[in-house]
């Protein structure tokens, strides 16, 4: 690594902690910082202090929020009777672009991974059991990533959501739309072959 004055290194080994961040992208950052103006680096750290100061969990779903509950608990034009399951917080983001899902979500905070110690009490699971229990879920729709930890969580799940008498479907996947069937990989297309539907 070149040599920097030591503040400007520090500043870009904490950029490289990031994820997606390696040496020259951290390196472009800290240069920018140093450039911009002293408002723009305290604005800066004041955003990233109000994240860990001022987000937290919603307390029924556990998306972040900046309130006890999160703006999709709190919208009552929502249907409660349906609830979306995913891995992340980000994962909520694509759900959403598409305008078609008008229920809630449950945010599990990671999926099961045994080999790195991730076990089901790890996760969020517990609220979403006693969500399901106090009765007014009839659908709970598991969109777990398409992993290898993604698929456990899901079948973990199914187990143990169907004998609380709630419908429990999984989002379906395959090839995505405009690609070409040369390109996907053979798990993809099977995926692709057990999802089909009646046209």
């Amino acid at each position: 690594m070149p040599d920097f004055a030591e503040p400007l290194a520090r500043l870009i080994n904490e950029f490289k902690r990031l994820p997606g961040i390696g040496q020259k992208s951290a390196q472009r950052i800290a240069f920018h910082v140093l450039r911009a103006g002293r408002d723009d680096a305290a604005h800066l750290a004041q955003a990233i202090l109000d994240v860990k100061d001022k987000l937290g969990l919603c307390s029924v779903c556990n998306n972040i929020s900046d309130h006890e509950l999160c703006l999709y608990c709190s919208d009552a034009r929502r249907d409660p009777a349906i609830v979306c399951v995913v891995e992340e917080p980000h994962s909520i983001v694509g759900i959403e672009t598409t305008r078609q899902f008008e229920g809630r979500y449950h945010v599990l905070h990671g999926a099961l991974s045994p080999l790195r110690g991730i076990g089901p009490d790890a996760l969020k699971i517990r609220g979403l059991v006693e969500r399901i229990g106090q009765g007014e879920i009839k659908e709970a729709i598991i969109a777990t990533n398409p992993t290898v930890e993604g698929e456990a969580t899901a079948v973990y799940l199914a187990r143990l959501l169907k004998p609380l008498g709630v419908k429990v479907t999984r989002i379906a996947m395959g090839i995505p739309v405009g690609s070409d069937l040369e390109f996907a990989d053979e798990v993809t297309i099977s995926k692709a072959m057990e999802g089909r539907r009646e046209m």
